[in-house]
């Protein structure tokens, strides 16, 4: 009779598997934080975040470390079952975030802040404190909101179309300098094959979705789901008269919108708009 297996004991999320298993492979070789930084070459207190489970950290120190402690692979696979687990993000956001890394095509309409795909880590960090997030917690969810955006930038990424009222655009960061990178990040990406950015001007005057966000999701079974938001809480729409009025809505602002051309030289008109930094 074949010996039952021995439960290990160790955590069965994908994050904290993740972390453990980073402070396993050091614990094994007896090195301290600082003993590590100086052979891997990034900083200590890195991996003091990443062994407790504050940040995954980027791929390119994940690989550093599977050479340095010879398990080829090992990291990698963790960090990515880590970096795609749904349990990351809140429950009531789970099943569309599983959803939307399955989606063919994606559509957005933004009233007041940028989409979560389109996000630099600056603007999440001020849009994301605003809800009362700090420290580690507000770390973690910094991390799951621009990882999100991997989706957009894999070789088989789906077609995003985002509709971005004025408003988003004339609303900065009191950060300037960050303010500044997730401009300029937007004109970028405006400019990937897959990618369109639209600008709704303000003097199109009142629409079907004045005081709501929306993201439509084209599904692999064909099906059309959305998610719309507003200041109180967020829903996922999935009965079709529904998504279909949200459609006509959306399809009526686009209709009424920039041109991607017009709405590149909008965000641009905006960065030469920018007061200058401040000289040290």
């Amino acid at each position: 009779m074949p010996q039952r297996l021995v439960i290990t004991g160790r955590s069965q999320e994908p994050r904290g598997r993740f972390a453990e298993e980073l402070r396993r492979l050091r614990s094994e070789r007896g090195l301290s934080l600082r003993d590590l930084a100086k052979e891997v070459g990034w900083d200590a207190s890195l991996f003091s975040k990443m062994e407790g489970g504050r940040t995954l950290g980027g791929p390119e120190v994940v690989q550093a470390l599977d050479q340095y402690y010879g398990t080829p692979g090992l990291l990698v696979t963790l960090w990515e079952l880590a970096a795609a687990d749904p349990t990351q993000f809140k429950e009531q956001y789970r099943r569309y975030m599983v959803l939307e890394s399955e989606a063919v095509s994606l559509w957005h309409y933004g009233v007041s802040i940028l989409p979560g795909l389109l996000q630099t880590e600056g603007y999440a960090r001020e849009v994301l404190g605003l809800g009362g997030a700090k420290g580690g917690e507000l770390d973690q969810r910094v991390e799951a909101r621009t990882g999100r955006r991997k989706l957009l930038e894999e070789d088989d990424a789906p077609p995003f179309r985002a509709l971005l009222a004025e408003a988003v655009l004339r609303t900065p960061l009191r950060d300037v300098g960050e303010w500044r990178v997730q401009l300029e990040h937007l004109l970028a990406v405006s400019q990937w094959p897959h990618i369109t950015i639209q600008v709704l001007p303000q003097d199109v005057g009142l629409h079907g979705l004045v005081s709501t966000a929306v993201m439509f999701l084209r599904l692999l079974d064909g099906r059309t789901v959305a998610y719309t938001e507003n200041a109180l809480r967020g829903e996922l729409v999935e009965e079709n008269a529904s998504v279909e009025r949200l459609q006509r809505a959306y399809d009526a602002m686009r209709d009424q919108a920039l041109y991607p051309a017009e709405s590149r030289k909008f965000i641009m008109r905006t960065l030469e708009e920018m007061p200058c930094e401040p000289s040290t």
